[in-house]
């Protein structure tokens, strides 16, 4: 859990009709609660976790043990919060997207700057056409992860963002930022190693994005699910 140590409590998806992993209870099964550290000596985080990325969030598993949750705790309607968890998915997913634009944005205005002074074989690594090349793609790639954001960015503020459109901005923009930063770190040479260089720092932080919120392959079958939806079975 994101926090799990710094935090003050958590939100809390939990089983409440009785049922378990094996009963598989239905979609109403769960309700959302809000769990406090505060007068609760039964919620214990374990160890920080070591990650690869990201080293200013804290991350690290919960333990609950015979913890106490006042109903007040109760997060609207009994029964309703697999519910609530899936009306922000878009939001979430839209979120990253949005990380994932600026981090490839980021990393390659970082990228222009440095093969513009760098040189190697007595020319500056921008004027090799292989340099050239990569940069033009990877900006064109930008512009339309840029452009594809806005849209759902303003379907967002009209109210009609839905799970289909934030996924495929997060499932493009993830794996563009993904693919931008590798090949930046490439145009950085050896440096690119080196994590006192921004670009090795933003490699390691960049893996997460096609992973929470999300990961790719659940996002593409969220997309094809919808691009399915009615069409006739295969007749063979």
């Amino acid at each position: 859990i994101g926090n799990g140590i710094s935090g003050d409590g958590a939100l809390v998806l939990a089983r409440t009709d009785g049922s378990d992993v094996k009963q598989r209870g239905g979609a109403t099964s769960f309700s959302l609660f809000l769990v406090t550290k505060e007068g609760n000596p039964g919620y214990t985080p374990g160890t920080q976790l070591e990650k690869m990325g990201l080293k200013a969030s804290d991350t690290a598993e919960l333990f609950f043990s015979d913890v106490q949750i006042p109903a007040a705790n109760l997060i609207g309607e009994e029964g309703r919060g697999l519910e609530y968890v899936k009306a922000m998915l878009p939001q979430g997913r839209l979120a990253v997207a949005a990380a994932a634009v600026v981090v490839a944005e980021t990393v390659l205005d970082q990228t222009l700057d440095y093969v513009a002074q760098r040189n190697a074989f007595g020319e500056r690594i921008a004027d090799f056409q292989n340099t050239r090349f990569q940069l033009a793609d990877l900006q064109t790639g930008l512009e339309a992860a840029q452009r594809y954001l806005a849209a759902q960015v303003e379907g967002f503020n009209a109210g009609q963002l839905d799970l289909v459109g934030a996924s495929k901005a997060k499932l493009h923009a993830s794996e563009f930022a993904k693919k931008c930063v590798d090949i930046c770190l490439q145009l950085h040479g050896g440096y690119g190693y080196i994590l006192e260089y921004p670009v090795a720092q933003a490699y390691l932080a960049v893996r997460l994005l096609t992973i929470f919120g999300g990961t790719s392959e659940v996002l593409k079958e969220t997309i094809a699910q919808e691009l399915l939806a009615g069409s006739a079975p295969n007749s063979r």
